[in-house]
């Protein structure tokens, strides 16, 4: 039964209207027993009143969320079969039925368990049928009543029932208390209607006339916006003190609610009434300045951002989204956040060179010249330079390549870009994307988030003004990715000369076109680079410095450079060449020239003390100066120290920082044949590791070691350095040599430093980064270096001048290998002469500090 379905409103709305309300205090008779049959005073329509008795047999009528309570009139909409026959029984009667809530208001059919036992005997004032065959009747609360028995469900429901009616005002005890209850109740009730515009003034009036407690709390409890549940709570609480502080909580919520709202609305009002003056006021101000001639703000800014528009030679649809947002900020007042937003937005594609652009230098000799003057040597790199700009010169539309310049730190990749810049006479942005997580740092964010702004790649457009500079991406292996996206993916389409000639910002919206960008990017290691990205990318190794070509840049380049920043001259300082070469091979350990040049310019600014001070004029930087600018020597050949018991091999390694050696440290104990792995060893080295000891077991009849005796035995393999992280195969020949040195107790050769990966065959196979390990063999002093025989090709990259320093040996088998690298028996390798060793190594720290800093 759905109690808001009324047909014919007005009439019923009439019928309760004309009902005397103030019978609400008056019904209220002697009757404090449950269960009697009582009188009680009802008014019918018109000026009567009549006396009923209530029987202790009624029928029921059962509603739902709905509850009605004595003394209220409400109308009551009845379309259930069994509803209807229970009115019509009451009628042919006495017109009362009993009113009962359900409990579950989606049961059609409710059965007694799906009824409250509480409710009230309501008297039927009216009934009205509706046009669609429903009937709605109006009915007046007279008592509380409750479900003493089921008489019978069908067709309709009669129930035996116990009535209860509140004692009389006087009756009543804690009057003084009762009477500060209602005195609370009765001012929060008239401040609710007072603050719910809904409710008619004519409430008020009807409230105050209640004296009665118990009617003025069951009046309140009808008419509060207040939940079934807590209603017929209410309905169910006999005692009139618990009824009434049931009442003032829930009224008190609800002035809660209605005074925040009530709040609300004053500060919306306030709001809408001061944008309605300031608009009042504008369209008077743009009325008066219309009739001087004069134009307002808003339309001097608009006519300026067209202007700019016009000048800025952008492409037809860019112009037309400009003007688009353009006649948008027209519609939006001036105070509006969305104006400012709106205006930022056309700055933004005013403010982008999008058709602004240098006219390259397309001299091929004169950037030959250029990058000689500033970059020794390099001339794969220069060679390919070169040839980009003679393709761009024969076909200035064309769309070169990306160019990735790879390398240890310090060789110079920046620097390299700056060249480039300088020799096609284009600007140069640099742009570092070491540490980016964030996809919107390079595709900016959306217009909706606040604050939003385009990404690095359109802000460094901006601020260099052209759309063809020189833009590199540094450290592009230093990308990181979280949550936020994948700025290596973002980068995609910046990178792909098929693409980003409509590279699209998340701010800007709008293509622009970076194909006329030269892109270079640099990076130490290729390895973090994704598959995607390295594929869109030309590579260009530049790997590190040789001694002499260290001691002809810093000739060249870095001593008057440091000369120069420090206020010195040549006439002041001159560095002999001696020196220089000190400063290289025991004061730096590096690939690059980066640590040379902080050396060199220490060494400039303690003259310049000297000078500043007035001890000398002019200096000359011979051999035995530098240690007093320097401090003591840093750096010392230490492999023959290391190598000179048997268990210790040299290995050569590969870092993003160039090439290092490593130690191969071997050992054994009794055990079970286990392989102990430490220094922070990768699981590809450690899959090596465990290759060598197979293949040690697999032939070591072969290599005359007793097969027994090996798996009594526990090996531990250990890479000093355990800090650094370690990884790779081409750790494999070194291992395998440690090993075999350690059961044949034959040491491994002190000069010599091998690099290869080995398989369970026994095979060497070739391995990358060769020039770089060579360069860090020759750094530690090393004379003979063990390659995998298929690396003879890349014997062409190592420079005319190492490859006379130092004996070069091919290997394809572990045969040959323990050949070469092993001490011959019949070498002075006894006790005395590890003693003198260790002697001599012991003299030897206590003259230097000694500094490693490798990283795998």
């Amino acid at each position: 039964m759905n109690n808001d379905k009324l047909e014919d409103k007005r009439e019923v709305n009439a019928v309760m209207s004309n009902e005397n309300q103030e019978t609400t205090a008056k019904n209220r008779t002697n009757a404090p027993e449950i269960g009697q049959e009582i009188l009680t005073t009802v008014t019918t329509q018109g000026p009567a009143q009549q006396q009923v008795a209530i029987p202790s047999i009624i029928p029921l009528l059962p509603i739902r969320n709905a509850v009605a309570f004595p003394g209220t009139v409400m109308p009551l909409n009845i379309g259930r079969e069994s509803s209807k026959k229970s009115v019509e029984n009451a009628l042919e009667g006495n017109k009362l039925i009993g009113i009962l809530t359900q409990r579950d208001s989606q049961v059609e059919k409710p059965t007694q368990k799906d009824l409250y036992t509480w409710g009230s005997v309501g008297f039927i004032l009216k009934l009205l049928r509706m046009s669609d065959g429903d009937q709605t009747i109006v009915v007046h609360g007279l008592l509380r009543f409750k479900i003493v028995e089921l008489i019978h469900a069908e067709p309709f429901m009669m129930a035996r029932i116990e009535v209860y009616n509140d004692p009389k005002q006087e009756e009543i005890e804690n009057k003084t208390e009762l009477e500060a209850i209602v005195h609370n109740v009765r001012s929060m009730a008239n401040r609710v209607i007072e603050l719910s515009p809904n409710v008619p003034e004519e409430a008020s009036v009807i409230l105050n006339n209640i004296n009665h407690a118990g009617a003025l709390a069951d009046f309140l409890a009808a008419n509060l916006n207040i939940s079934t549940e807590q209603k017929q709570k209410i309905l169910e609480t006999l005692p009139i003190k618990e009824r009434l502080e049931s009442v003032h909580t829930a009224l008190a919520n609800q002035l809660d609610v209605l005074e925040l709202s009530s709040k609300l609305q004053d500060q919306v009002k306030e709001s809408i009434n001061k944008t309605q003056r300031q608009y009042f006021l504008q369209e008077q101000l743009k009325a008066i300045q219309k009739e001087l001639g004069e134009s307002d703000q808003r339309t001097t800014e608009i006519e300026e951002l067209k202007a700019r528009i016009n000048e800025a030679k952008m492409p037809k649809d860019v112009e037309a989204e400009a003007l688009r947002e353009i006649d948008r900020m027209a519609k939006i007042p001036l105070a509006s956040p969305e104006y400012s937003v709106a205006r930022d937005y056309v700055e933004w594609l005013i403010v982008i060179p999008w058709s602004k652009q240098t006219t390259d230098t397309l001299d091929i000799k004169q950037a030959k010249k250029i990058l000689d003057a500033d970059h020794y040597d390099l001339e794969k790199v220069k060679k390919r330079i070169i040839e980009f700009l003679a393709v761009r010169k024969l076909k200035p539309e064309g769309r070169g390549p990306i160019l990735c310049f790879v390398g240890p730190p310090g060789v110079g990749k920046t620097s390299l870009g700056r060249s480039i810049a300088r020799a096609m006479g284009r600007k140069f942005i640099r742009m570092s994307l070491g540490g980016i997580r964030d996809e919107a740092e390079i595709r900016g964010h959306r217009r909706t988030y606040i604050g939003a702004m385009p990404g690095r790649i359109i802000q460094e457009m901006r601020k260099i003004e052209v759309r063809n500079p020189v833009f590199m991406l540094d450290e592009i292996d230093k990308l990181g990715q979280d949550f936020r996206g994948d700025p290596a993916s973002a980068l995609l389409e910046v990178l792909d000369p098929e693409q980003n000639y409509s590279f699209t910002d998340h701010y800007l919206d709008v293509p622009f076109d970076l194909s006329k960008t030269m892109f270079i990017a640099t990076a130490n290691y290729m390895a973090p680079v994704p598959p995607a990205l390295r594929d869109r990318m030309e590579v260009i190794e530049l790997p590190g410095y040789t001694l002499h070509e260290k001691l002809e840049i810093a000739k060249k380049y870095l001593v008057p450079k440091q000369i120069d920043e420090n206020g010195l001259n040549k006439e002041k300082l001159v560095f002999d060449e001696e020196a220089l070469q000190v400063i290289v091979e025991s004061y730096t350990r590096e690939a690059g020239v980066r640590n040379l040049e902080r050396e060199v310019g220490n060494i400039c600014r303690g003259v310049a003390a000297k000078i500043a001070g007035g001890s000398k004029k002019s200096f000359k930087l011979i051999r035995k100066d530098v240690s007093t600018y320097l401090g003591p020597v840093r750096f010392e050949p230490e492999v023959a120290m290391r190598t000179s018991v048997p268990g210790v091999a040299t290995g050569l390694a590969f870092t993003p920082t160039g090439g290092e050696i490593i130690f191969i440290e071997a050992t054994s104990m009794p055990g079970k044949g286990n392989l102990i792995l430490t220094g922070q060893i990768g699981d590809v080295m450690k899959e090596s590791a465990q290759a060598a000891y197979s293949l040690l077991r697999s032939q070591a009849k072969k290599l005359k070691l007793d097969p027994e005796n090996i798996q009594k035995k526990d090996y531990h393999i250990h890479v000093p350095e355990g800090a650094v992280p370690k990884d790779g195969p081409s750790a494999g020949v070194a291992i395998f040599t440690a090993l075999v040195s350690l059961e044949s107790e034959v040491s491994a050769r002190h000069d010599v430093a091998m690099t290869g990966e080995i398989t369970l065959r026994g095979l060497v196979l070739p391995i990358g980064g060769v020039k770089e390990k060579v360069l860090a063999a020759k750094r530690a002093g090393i004379s003979t270096v063990v390659l995998p025989d298929r690396n003879k090709k890349d014997l062409v990259d190592i420079p005319k001048e190492i490859k006379n320093t130092i004996n070069f040996k091919f290997v394809d088998n572990v045969d040959k290998l323990l050949g070469i690298v092993l001490c011959k028996k019949d070498e002075k390798n006894s006790t005395e002469k590890r003693k003198k060793e260790g002697q001599a190594m012991c003299k030897l720290k206590k003259n230097s500090t000694r500094s490693r800093n490798s990283s795998r």
